[in-house]
């Protein structure tokens, strides 16, 4: 018998969560991440846990500062423009080098935007999104199976590394159903010496605090911080290649853009054109080794987004520009096609053999 159930993208994220030991949950009603919420007001009083809908998105995600602060494992969730209004306490939270995790189910803009799905936070997420040098960690799912393991996985990396998470979804896979497994999950527990949970006179006490009045204080704690980000780099980039090992175009997309780019290949190599695909998992840190690994035998790349074109520059950077580098997008809350893919990879294609 399968122990797989048919569920909402945005519904294995809530219940993921609970799976991973997360007992608090803060957030505000917005579409298209609301299931998140719906789910986790129905779950969290039977397992005794929290819920609590709050008043603002600025209130939910300095709630989930105060119980990470305590060590224990709390989220929010939200969509683009409510992460907009969440960025000042994601700052926060990484300034006191807090694990948390943030889910941006993201929709189309600037501004109030669209309710269809999109990828334009990129740079938001994967340059910190609020004021002052730092990074969060950001894991970008293409199925619902993956919207639960990513889940698990962003707490677990946010307590290794003490650096805030953001699974980086989308409406599309928040709303779709798939069957996913969650049988194989077990809850980790991290030492948290740091946390604020009242010293019973025996040790010293601990601070959470981001403010450093003296500014050589704070000039080393962000090179500290920065050492520990490198290090992240190194350990913990996660892609998936596909028909990469004699490809000569390289697609590259995330999450549901991922979907429709493989299906492009598939088709491309029917063909008789050698194309592959790398798709990052992780998009912070980006995934820098298998591009260096691909400019070998690969002759030019496509990437696939729904933006105007954000992670392409984080190609390009992983590249060193040494190939050239192309775009094939929808925006506004529009998912690309395969035939669109397609058509782009043997335009390419044929410019190659010239």
């Amino acid at each position: 018998m399968s122990d797989k159930k048919l569920m909402k993208g945005n519904e294995a994220i809530a219940e993921a969560a609970i799976e991973a030991g997360c007992r608090f949950y803060f957030g505000y009603p917005i579409t298209p991440q609301t299931e998140v919420a719906a789910y986790m007001a129905k779950r969290m009083p039977k397992i005794g846990g929290v819920f609590l809908q709050a008043e603002s998105e600025l209130a939910a995600v300095n709630m989930v500062y105060g119980v990470a602060s305590a060590g224990k494992r709390a989220m929010t969730s939200s969509s683009s423009p409510g992460i907009s209004l969440k960025s000042e306490g994601i700052s926060y939270l990484a300034g006191c080098d807090l694990p948390a995790l943030i889910v941006n189910v993201q929709r189309g803009g600037p501004g109030l935007g669209g309710i269809q799905p999109s990828q334009s936070d990129y740079f938001q997420a994967t340059r910190g999104g609020g004021h002052g040098d730092y990074h969060i960690l950001v894991l970008a799912p293409a199925s619902v199976q993956e919207m639960a393991d990513f889940t698990v996985k962003a707490f677990d990396l946010a307590d290794k590394w003490r650096v805030p998470a953001m699974l980086l979804s989308d409406g599309t896979l928040g709303q779709m159903m798939e069957p996913v497994s969650m049988e194989h999950y077990e809850a980790k527990t991290f030492d948290k010496p740091w946390a604020v949970t009242g010293t019973g006179m025996a040790r010293e006490h601990n601070i959470i605090n981001s403010l450093y009045l003296d500014p050589q204080k704070l000039e080393i704690e962000n090179f500290r911080r920065y050492e520990r980000y490198e290090r992240i780099k190194a350990e913990e980039a996660m892609w998936e290649e596909y028909l990469m090992d004699d490809a000569e175009i390289c697609v590259t997309a995330y999450g549901i853009s991922a979907r429709v780019a493989r299906s492009a290949v598939t088709a491309a190599r029917a063909q008789g054109i050698k194309a592959g695909m790398i798709r990052p998992q992780t998009l912070w840190p980006f995934p820098v080794k298998p591009f260096e690994d691909s400019l070998e035998h690969v002759r030019a790349y496509i990437d696939v987004e729904m933006s105007m074109g954000q992670m392409i520059e984080d190609v390009r950077l992983a590249t060193r520009c040494a190939r050239p580098v192309c775009l094939s997008n929808r925006v506004g809350g529009m998912i690309p096609s395969t035939e669109q893919v397609l058509a782009k990879i043997k335009e390419i294609a044929g410019g190659l053999d010239k």
